[in-house]
C-alpha cells in the first residue's frame, strides 16, 4: 500500500471533505460528522445549534460550514492519509491549547495552558476498507513525529476503556497508543489519558 501522510491545511480542504463526505462513513457508521465539534465551545456550538433551529438549516450542512470556516482558520487542524492521492484517512491532532477550555463535551479534559507544549491526539477516522492496515499507526507516528520537531514535550491521547472491539471507536484503542509508546497517566470514568513523553 502506498500510504502518503499530508497535515491538513486550508489547500487540501477538498481532499478532507472528499473523505468525510465519500468514504469515512460508508459502513453506515452512527458517528456522521466533519470533526469540528472538537474545536468549538458550548457557546459556539449552541449559536450553531439556534442557528439551525432558527433557520431550519440541515444539521449536516450546519456542521460542513463550521469545519470550513475551522479550516480556512486553521483551527481545525490533524492529517489526512492518502493512497494512490485519495484521502482514506484523519487524525484530529493539535496543540492542546488550542482545544476549548469549555468544550461541548465536559468528560473529555482535551485542553491544557500553552505553557505544557502537548499535542493532543483526538481522532480518527479511517475508510473501512483500509482499516487494520496500519493507517492510524501511521498516523499517529506521523503526530508523534512532528510534535517532536516542532518542540512539544508530549504528545497526549484519550481513547475509551471497552470491554470488546468497537468498530466506530473514533479515539482509538488503547493498544494504538501503546503500540507507539503512550504510557497510562489518568483516567477520568472509562476514559484513558494516554501520554507519550519526547523530551530526551
Amino acid at each position: 500500500m502506498n500510504l502518503e501522510i499530508k497535515p491538513l491545511t486550508p489547500e487540501l480542504a477538498a481532499d478532507y471533505f472528499d473523505f468525510f463526505e465519500n468514504r469515512a462513513f460508508t459502513d453506515n457508521s452512527p458517528y456522521r460528522c466533519y470533526c469540528q465539534v472538537y474545536q468549538m465551545s458550548k457557546e459556539q456550538n449552541q449559536a450553531v445549534y439556534d442557528r439551525i433551529t432558527a433557520e431550519g438549516l440541515d444539521p449536516g450542512c450546519a456542521s460542513r460550514e463550521v469545519a470550513e470556516r475551522q479550516i480556512a482558520d486553521s483551527v481545525l487542524r490533524g492529517y489526512l492519509a492518502y493512497v494512490d492521492g485519495k484521502s482514506i484517512g484523519w487524525c484530529n491532532a493539535n496543540n492542546r491549547a488550542n482545544y476549548p477550555a469549555e468544550p461541548v463535551y465536559n468528560d473529555i479534559p482535551f485542553h491544557a495552558p500553552a505553557d505544557k507544549r502537548e499535542k493532543a491526539v483526538i481522532c480518527f477516522e479511517i475508510a473501512p476498507e483500509y482499516r487494520g492496515k496500519g493507517v492510524a499507526t501511521a498516523l499517529s507516528q506521523q503526530v508523534i513525529n512532528d510534535a517532536k520537531a516542532e518542540g512539544y514535550i508530549a504528545v497526549v491521547g484519550f481513547p475509551i476503556l471497552r470491554d470488546e472491539l468497537y468498530e466506530w471507536d473514533c479515539p482509538g484503542p488503547i493498544r494504538l497508543y501503546v503500540k507507539a509508546g503512550f504510557v497510562e497517566a489518568a483516567r477520568q470514568d472509562d476514559r484513558v489519558v494516554m501520554r507519550k513523553e519526547l523530551r530526551l
